[in-house]
């Protein structure tokens, strides 16, 4: 439900709503948050509310740090697990420079202004992220530890485990914050799990999918666990991911921009140009999907997850898969993001490199159903994506339509932030590396 200033503001009444959390995604895709009595509200809807854009990831240095945070209305929401004194509602905000200006190194405009371009095209863009993660045991201090792993089940396993009644309590809790939850299930490996909620459009999805981490998180750790969004926290298991499933509608009509039943794959013109686009920039947007060196970790082959830039239908070793669907319901997925990323960003790029295909009208290459981890001669002559952070940053300050669509404050940002994230792995010396030639050398 989307609502207005005002609705806002008698909903906090009538509720009893006793502090507001004015919510924000620094670059890197960590949430912030300022809280305000219920009573401020009114003002900061007025004037904003003033921070100091200095002190987060990425945003400003000293000398431009004044910035304003403006609450999004249609962002209203109850904390569920807070009552009584402590009463609290939540609000995302957008950032406003002193001028009145949006900030231009602000995530959420970034995804804001590729939309807005998606518009003039006469698209909407909808998306339906997938989330995995592993819940883990905690120290005395809460910190997880990954060798106490609460279950041993596995994919789609019913199990009667605590971690159901968590996942449980998760579900319920997203719901009370208006995200509507389609399924949750146990993943692949040992105390990994998925929960998927309902394609609605990008910003939605965006704002959805910061507040679905804080959530799990939250929720967790009220069970004395910890929710892990790290792509490769455990060795040879399976990593987490954050699918995709992406599809453009017609603005004036709301019909699905992707269908064309006459189609074998019932893909349109513009899904083809869709799915070209995000292949020919699938290596210069690999930072900002999967932007730590641990996502580098979770691309390898074995586990299900794309190495190789490719597309099919039933081949889940491809890049991005066609699934079967009704006509209206045509969508794409899109494997390689995983739940590190900033949302905002990433939906960003993925639209930027999509709209590419369209407006340069991308010639698609043929669909790959073999699996290509078996078949040398399937993946013979395809490209393959970065294997390591340092290649994946290589690739974006190469391709301009990525570039664009961070735009120059952001892009300048993120790149100094991972390049130095990169070199503190470099020179690091590990547990591994001790482990294998201390005593041999």
């Amino acid at each position: 439900m989307f609502y207005s200033v005002n609705q806002v503001l008698q909903l906090v009444q009538e509720g009893e709503i006793q502090f507001i959390n004015l919510q924000f995604s620094d670059i890197v895709g960590l949430l912030k948050s300022i809280t305000l009595p219920a009573k401020q509200l009114e003002q900061a809807f007025t004037n904003g509310v003033w921070f100091d854009g200095s002190s987060i990831e990425g945003f400003a240095r000293v000398s431009e740090s004044d910035m304003f945070l403006v609450p999004d209305p249609a962002s209203f929401a109850i904390i569920p697990w807070r009552d009584g004194a402590h009463k609290t509602a939540r609000l995302i905000c957008n950032v406003y420079t002193p001028d009145g200006d949006e900030f231009i190194g602000s995530p959420r405009g970034a995804l804001k202004r590729t939309v807005a371009e998606a518009a003039k095209l006469g698209y909407s863009y909808q998306v339906g992220p997938e989330y995995e993660f592993f819940l883990f045991g905690t120290d005395d201090n809460g910190d997880p530890d990954p060798d106490v792993i609460h279950d041993h089940a596995g994919y789609f396993d019913s199990t009667a485990d605590r971690a159901t009644l968590v996942r449980q309590d998760m579900i319920n809790a997203l719901e009370a914050l208006g995200i509507e939850v389609e399924t949750g299930h146990h993943e692949c490996a040992p105390g990994q799990h998925e929960i998927d909620f309902r394609y609605s459009d990008a910003l939605s999805a965006a704002d959805n999918s910061i507040t679905f981490k804080y959530v799990l998180k939250t929720i967790a750790q009220k069970h004395n666990l910890y929710a892990s969004f790290m792509p490769k926290p455990l060795m040879s298991v399976p990593g987490s991911g954050m699918h995709c499933h992406q599809s453009l509608c017609f603005l004036e009509t709301g019909s699905n921009a992707f269908a064309d039943a006459a189609d074998p794959y019932g893909l349109s013109k513009t899904a083809k140009q869709f799915i070209a686009g995000q292949l020919a920039h699938a290596r210069g947007m690999s930072a900002i999907v999967a932007p730590l060196v641990n996502s580098y970790k979770r691309l390898v082959p074995g586990y299900e997850a794309p190495i190789y830039v490719s597309w099919a239908r039933i081949n889940r070793s491809a890049l991005i898969r066609v699934p079967r669907s009704n006509n209206s319901n045509v969508r794409l997925e899109l494997r390689c993001p995983d739940p590190s990323c900033n949302p905002y960003l990433a939906l960003a790029v993925m639209l930027a490199a999509g709209l590419d295909g369209i407006v340069n009208d991308l010639p698609l290459p043929d669909p790959t159903e073999e699996d290509l981890f078996e078949s040398e001669w399937a993946r013979h002559g395809l490209q393959m994506l970065p294997r390591t952070l340092r290649e994946a940053l290589d690739e974006l300050e190469r391709d301009t339509v990525i570039q664009q669509a961070l735009g120059p404050h952001i892009l300048e940002r993120f790149v100094d932030a991972k390049t130095q994230e990169w070199e503190d792995y470099r020179v690091d010396v590990s547990s591994w590396e001790r482990n294998r030639y201390l005593r041999i050398f």
